[in-house]
């Protein structure tokens, strides 16, 4: 039987790419007396259930803000048990990746991993590079003004070694620089945990996706939540600058 939200999806405008900032892990633990690690534990299986329906609906792509580069700043202790709860995360679930066809990738400074983390990290992308279903796209040590500069500094090294001219840099050409280059733009960025901000999180990129803020915690971020903001989503005119009557064709 479909929920409510469900029966409101229509099938025909589902956005293609939905980018997710899952926040509110620490804070649901400790309101419930337990350590901040719980919370991550228990973040984990809302990935999980997540990622189901996303592929459930035929979404395209899944961008997952799971480590930001400020992350790294945590105390130390916390820092080894999320790198080592991650990579675990994704090995653990790799089989039912490519039971469902759900293809792994990443994006982010991931030099910066431990090595040991980074290797498991590779294998796992390479065991789901065959699947054609949903992309996951996990933001690893990821930061947009990190990309962003990265960005800029390889079109300048193209320049000052005469392979382009200045002038010729468009959006095209730079998005090609960035992480995300081959990825859709987000049509949506949901963001969970009560925090009205985008923490640094695919700012080029965000530039006309449609933004949802909900008080709702990550561990309890469900399938029904998800799809309801999918409904809420297509309630939505997206006019990229034109007016709604030029959008609807009047």
């Amino acid at each position: 039987m479909k929920t409510k939200a469900e029966s409101t999806i229509d099938m025909s405008r589902l956005p293609q790419h939905v980018a997710v900032i899952m926040d509110g892990n620490g804070r649901w633990a400790q309101a419930r007396g337990l350590e901040r690690s719980a919370g991550h534990v228990e973040g984990v299986n809302t990935v999980r259930r997540i990622t189901e329906a996303a592929s459930e609906l035929g979404i395209g792509y899944l961008t997952l803000y799971t480590f930001s580069t400020e992350n790294w700043n945590r105390p130390q202790a916390e820092v080894d048990a999320l790198m080592e709860l991650i990579v675990i995360a994704i090995e653990r679930e790799t089989p039912d990746l490519i039971k469902n066809n759900v293809r792994l990738t990443a994006i982010g400074d991931l030099g910066r991993m431990p090595e040991t983390a980074r290797k498991r990290l590779d294998k796992c992308i390479s065991d789901t590079a065959h699947c054609s279903g949903l992309t996951l796209v996990l933001a690893l040590s990821y930061s947009s003004r990190w990309e962003i500069i990265r960005a800029v500094r390889s079109l300048a090294a193209d320049a000052a070694s005469g392979l382009l001219k200045p002038e010729n840099i468009d959006e095209e050409m730079f998005a090609s620089k960035l992480s995300t280059a081959g990825i859709p733009d987000p049509d949506l960025l949901i963001r969970t945990g009560g925090d009205l901000r985008v923490s640094n999180y695919l700012l080029y990129q965000i530039a006309y996706s449609e933004l949802i803020f909900t008080p709702t915690y990550w561990p309890a971020y469900s399938k029904d939540d998800f799809r309801a903001h999918i409904a809420e989503y297509q309630r939505r005119q997206r006019r990229f600058g034109l007016t709604g009557e030029q959008v609807s064709g009047q």
